[in-house]
């Protein structure tokens, strides 16, 4: 049975790296921006008039117009941030029933459920101060992530989750954690604090129970520290005011059940299996999650920066090396301080190894730079390769109209699958006047794991392609990236009061004022003049869905010009 648990574990913290919550979200730098002193006025957001005989095919309608997305006070939270919030509740489940099998809690659990069936007199009480005694620890544990919104404040929040430094900290923080779970050292609280608690736990009562679970908080911090330090670093990085609340809300719960489960059914410990070195195997093998998972932080600021350290091929070969030496650990070729003896490999512990090591070797194409869409959320963006076997087929590829134009930015950014992508809003849609097609906006960032996603699973597809190299002007603009801008082109915005300083500033702003919205990916198709032609569409990896929505953009595109 203990290696049904090991293997629950591993695997899905395998599933989650490579797999994120899949729902539009804030990028890495959150701005309240936009709005432009030169050009043409652009401003209106009211579609043009569509021909009579204008026919849309049925499509999933992903748009967020300005009514949903600025609500009042009485309105039910956006389905954006609804998801976001089972994002993390469940992430907070598997992190809590991963610190049930620490070796600080599990051992405890025999313990616990022992002094609840033979020190409460009669079976009813027990089950009661089993419930109350789970109540608490999802109370103290739910006490600390709202504790964490109330110091810092929801505004704050969202600074740190849109903070370079604060993911540098991040990083940092993840990465000691991950160290600890391999052995280097324990993060502990002082140890008079621990005993002082303890001793309240023999008061009795209610008041006895609720330090009883502040007790077992406190003594399990070691084990359970890292794990919920990552979940509140991901709970605020989401930028949500309940985040922090809700990771608490499932890793308490998934640490409170098992106990009152116990206590309600004594002859179930009959069945669990006994304390061993297996617990440590648990606890390194996540470390070796957070290790690999630390490194998406610093890649957001990396990507953000341009400072160049962790391009795809050295991040892929940074996740390899870990893996590689997960699946070795697993295997019992590598060892650590508090490691058990391992006379012989079990037959579980070895397909473990094989679901770890298979996971390594499917990594080690991208180092060429093959597409890995399974982890085209995490990874860097393929552009950012140096070496890429997979690109070299679109260099062969008959060059695009807008090749030989000097682009804006064009050296700091650059689209994958060999689209020659603009990069400023009026510069594309200048150019759109020019060659008479219509503009189609990517409103993306470095750190939006599913902008990532939709360029490595929608936009490669022929049929996206096609219309994407042929029939459209690509605009992708980085609401998060920190290019200054010339001093010449920075203004004081109209929509938020904020002066503009940087790139991502610059189209943070445009899509808030123009469309309401701030969250990526967000795609808008618009004519030369700016003029929205369609609903815009949000994340949707349904590649005929996407398919229909360029193709109504084409139809109102060029039958308005027919009207004209």
């Amino acid at each position: 049975m203990k290696h049904i648990f090991l293997a629950v574990f591993v695997l899905t913290g395998i599933f989650l790296a490579a797999e994120p919550t899949a729902f539009g979200q804030d990028t890495l730098f959150s701005f309240d921006d936009v709005e432009f002193t030169d050009g043409q006025d652009t401003s209106t957001a009211e579609y043009i008039e569509v021909p009579d005989d204008v026919v849309f095919t049925d499509g999933q309608d992903t748009s967020v117009t300005q009514d949903s997305a600025t609500r009042s006070e009485g309105d039910t939270m956006p389905p954006e941030e609804e998801r976001t919030l089972w994002g993390i509740f469940i992430a907070g489940l598997i992190g809590g029933f991963a610190a049930f099998l620490m070796p600080c809690i599990y051992p405890m659990v025999p313990l616990t459920v022992s002094f609840f069936t033979k020190q409460s007199g009669t079976r009813t009480k027990g089950i009661i101060n089993a419930l109350l005694y789970g109540l608490f620890i999802i109370v103290i544990y739910v006490a600390l992530g709202m504790l964490v919104t109330l110091v810092f404040g929801a505004s704050a929040l969202n600074e740190a989750a849109s903070s370079a430094w604060f993911n540098l900290l991040f990083f940092a923080i993840i990465v000691i954690f991950a160290i600890s779970f391999l052995g280097a050292f324990e993060i502990t609280l002082p140890s008079r604090f621990v005993n002082k608690m303890d001793a309240k736990s023999n008061r009795g009562g209610l008041v006895g129970l609720f330090f009883m679970a502040f007790t077992l908080a406190l003594v399990s911090f070691s084990c359970t520290g890292p794990i919920i330090g990552y979940l509140l670093v991901e709970a605020v990085s989401k930028g949500t005011l309940m985040g922090p609340a809700m990771g608490m809300l499932g890793f308490s719960a998934a640490l409170a059940v098992p106990f009152m489960l116990f206590a309600f059914f004594p002859s179930w410990l009959k069945e669990m299996p006994k304390s061993g070195g297996w617990l440590n195997t648990v606890k390194v093998s996540l470390g070796f999650l957070e290790l690999a998972l630390a490194f998406k932080f610093l890649s957001n600021v990396d990507l953000a920066y341009h400072w160049g350290l962790l391009d795809r091929e050295v991040f892929l070969a940074i996740w390899i090396v870990i893996f590689g030496l997960f699946g070795l650990y697993l295997l019992g070729k590598l060892r650590f301080a508090h490691d058990s003896d391992v006379p012989y490999l079990s037959i579980p512990r070895l397909f473990f190894a094989i679901a770890v090591l298979s996971f390594t070797v499917y990594m080690v194409p991208g180092m060429w730079g093959a597409p890995l869409k399974a982890l085209s959320a995490w990874l860097p963006p393929s552009p950012t390769q140096d070496f890429n076997l997979h690109q070299a087929s679109y260099s062969t590829a008959v060059p695009q109209a807008s090749a030989d134009i000097v682009k804006k930015y064009a050296d700091v950014f650059h689209a994958p699958h060999g689209i020659d992508a603009f990069y400023d809003y009026d510069q594309a849609l200048a150019y759109s006047r020019q060659v008479n097609k219509p503009v189609l906006l990517d409103f993306t960032g470095w750190s939006c794991v599913n902008c990532r996603k939709m360029e490595e699973s929608v936009w490669p597809d022929p049929r996206v392609l096609k219309r994407l190299k042929e029939d459209y002007i690509l605009a992708s603009l980085y609401v998060d990236d920190r290019t200054a801008l010339e001093p010449h082109e920075q203004y004081v915005s109209e929509f938020s009061g904020k002066k503009i300083r940087r790139v991502g500033q610059k189209w943070s702003d445009l899509q808030q004022s123009r469309f309401g919205v701030n969250a990526q990916p967000y795609y808008v198709i618009v004519d030369g003049d700016g003029r929205q032609l369609v609903p815009a569409q949000a994340y949707n990896e349904d590649i005929q869905n996407y398919v229909d929505f360029l193709d109504s953009g084409l139809t109102v595109f060029h039958g308005k010009k027919s009207a004209n």
